[in-house]
């Protein structure tokens, strides 16, 4: 296809006068039980749904099948329960209230079934009433800015009735229809509908600051619907060389094709396009794809095959939750027992991004609903509400308290996990029912206060003279076993130094205890290294404040094989930074007198240091002023 926009034929209706038809007339074709399908989105056919809602007296039992739509819906009308039934795939705000009075329906659906569906003829269309633009030279339409399913409930409809508008975008790829295969052409010219950029507040750009954090150059990205996915654009303008293969595409991911951020240069699968099946936006979103040859269209069927999908190096699918259990099952399509939106494309994106190479599958929603009200992590899900995502099937999990990881994690890790992101005014109450439920064991009942991630701000990276990158962190709920591997590696020596003690082992309260920490009056800093299973600790550090004093005792622990490195200079001088920004006068610790090493990190930390001996301990005192 050509990239010159707007290649319409100007003589097109006269060569398909015969089937050219005002709306009215189009619509005649309907009769009484039929099933008539509805156009995508933004390419909603507005003037043959006014027609079709006018003939609502000459009608009975119509039902409509759509999959999500923007406009007006006048067939969803509690008065016109009788003549117009709507069964949709995906729940939009126009059909949402009759659907859940009980007089429309929700089909449950993977949204890569769906043509399927179509196509076998499980459920017949009887008519397709869509928008396309004028035909070309060679008589194709395009169907603009929604092809998705539109495409196959045209190819297996009865009848097709398309409202013709010059208006529409000519988007390329496998994005047209021969004008000879539609019955009847209604000649229309308005605006496509416009679908303005979803609100943020603060709460949505935290969340979108933690997932764009999982986002790696030369990613291929999906951003599902809604204000997270939308956000969660503005935060990638840093990345490199990033590929789009996404259901939908909006005016955020224009802005980053026009920065230069999407290359698509490292794509495994359509290098260089842009893969979407519908798009949502602006006028200025639809001139811009408009006969734009890097932009490529497709079905469902070829956009949303998890197969396809998992082909992607670095795909990462970013998807929003209404609610989400300890166990990590995940509800999308509902609030409780009320049907709200839809399973739509979260489980085809989510499991070919975690079967893809260096892939991520992401599911990010606000910790509360309800303006804090209500928590959306909770021990056990709704009554009636339904798993969209299965406890098996989640990745990560964001909130704007943190990310949580619980594949492959036992019940017990993706509670705390869990816990660790959910809204602080909850996390103790969550950790009794957790403990109720068997969840986590009761020893750990205690420690609701002081199950948190830690502030982002509290991250470093130091990189070794070999090249070796060591990531510090604030310590986490879930690295409590990490942690324990960590005092079973290290010499009987560096845990005599440590704990000023000599220990056969470190009791699982010591580990507890500097796990699970409110990050305020305690900081627990780990050093990671990243392996295939996850991370490895090999370096800890941390500081507890004397609030009557404003100082805090510090300690660190390196693993002995990275031990004169300069690994606890950079933990000390971390830590000292994170300490005065806090507010805290100085850092004291208590070294044994032969522990040279530590001493020697403590001289050379560049603070005010006093040191005193009281027998065979050397007492150091550091300022921070």
């Amino acid at each position: 296809m050509s990239g010159e926009k707007n290649a319409f034929d100007p003589g097109w209706a006269a060569k398909f006068k015969d089937a050219v038809a005002a709306p009215e007339e189009a619509v005649r074709r309907i009769r009484s039980g039929s099933r008539v399908f509805i156009g995508t989105g933004c390419a909603r056919p507005a003037k043959l749904v006014a027609a079709l809602a006018a003939r609502a007296e000459e009608l009975t039992d119509v039902e409509i099948v759509h999959l999500l739509t923007v406009g007006d819906a006048p067939y969803a009308d509690r008065r016109l329960a009788d003549r117009f039934h709507v069964n949709s795939f995906f729940i939009s705000d126009n059909v949402r209230e009759i659907i859940q009075e009980g007089l429309g329906d929700y089909t449950p659906i993977f949204l890569s079934d769906i043509p399927r569906l179509l196509g076998t003829g499980r459920l017949p269309l009887d008519a397709a009433l869509i928008q396309v633009t004028p035909p070309d030279e060679r008589g194709m339409c395009s169907l603009g800015v929604s092809v998705d399913i539109v495409k196959t409930a045209a190819e297996n409809a009865s009848v097709v009735i398309a409202e013709v508008n010059p208006r529409m975008p000519r988007t390329l790829g496998d994005s047209f229809i021969n004008a000879l295969d539609i019955d009847a052409l209604v000649p229309v010219d308005y605006p496509v509908a416009e679908y303005g950029s979803p609100k943020t507040d603060e709460t949505t750009m935290r969340i979108a600051q933690y997932v764009s954090a999982l986002v790696d150059d030369g990613s291929t990205v999906e951003l599902g619907i809604g204000r997270i996915p939308h956000a969660v654009a503005g935060y990638l303008k840093d990345k490199k060389d990033l590929g789009i293969h996404t259901e939908m595409f909006t005016d955020a991911l224009m802005d980053l094709v026009e920065a230069g951020v999407v290359t698509g240069a490292r794509k495994s699968v359509d290098r260089g396009k842009i893969v979407a099946s519908f798009c949502m936006g602006t006028q200025k979103l639809y001139d811009y794809i408009d006969g734009n040859p890097v932009f490529s269209f497709h079905p469902t069927e070829y956009v949303n095959d998890p197969a396809l999908i998992s082909r992607h190096h670095k795909m990462t699918a970013i998807n929003v939750a209404l609610e989400i259990d300890l166990t990590g099952q995940v509800c999308a399509d509902s609030i409780g027992g009320r049907f709200f939106s839809g399973i739509g494309g979260q489980v085809d994106f989510n499991r070919g991004a975690a079967r893809a190479p260096g892939g991520k599958a992401v599911i990010a929603m606000p910790s509360t609903a309800k303006d804090g009200k209500v928590s959306r992590i909770v021990v056990r899900l709704s009554p009636g509400a339904g798993v969209v995502t299965t406890r098996g099937d989640v990745h990560y999990v964001v909130t704007e308290h943190g990310v949580a990881y619980l594949h492959g994690k036992s019940v017990q890790e993706r509670a705390l996990a869990l816990i660790s992101i959910a809204h602080p005014d909850y996390r103790e109450g969550l950790l009794k029912q957790a403990v109720e439920a068997k969840y986590i064991p009761c020893d750990l009942a205690g420690v609701g206060g002081r199950i948190s991630q830690g502030p982002t701000d509290l991250r470093g990276v130091m990189v070794l003279g070999d090249g070796t990158q060591i990531s510090f962190r604030p310590v986490k709920p879930t690295d409590e076993p990490v942690m324990r591997e960590l005092f079973r590696a290290v010499s009987p020596e560096t845990l005599y130094y440590r704990f000023m003690s000599r220990l056969k082992t470190v009791s699982k309260k010591q580990i507890q205890n500097l796990t699970y920490i409110d990050h305020r009056s305690e900081i627990t800093i780990v050093g990671t290294l990243p392996e295939s299973y996850g991370e490895e600790i090999i370096a800890i550090g941390g500081y507890f404040l004397d609030k009557s004093t404003n100082r805090a005792e510090v300690a660190f622990m390196v693993r002995d094989e990275w031990q004169k490195r300069g690994i606890g200079k950079f933990l000390c001088r971390h830590l000292a930074k994170i300490a005065r920004r806090n507010g805290i006068k100085g850092l004291d610790a208590e070294v044994l007198s032969e522990n040279r090493a530590m001493q020697a990190v403590f001289n050379g930390s560049g603070l005010k240091v006093r040191t005193k001996q009281e027998g065979n301990v050397a007492v150091f005192e550091m300022d921070l002023d």
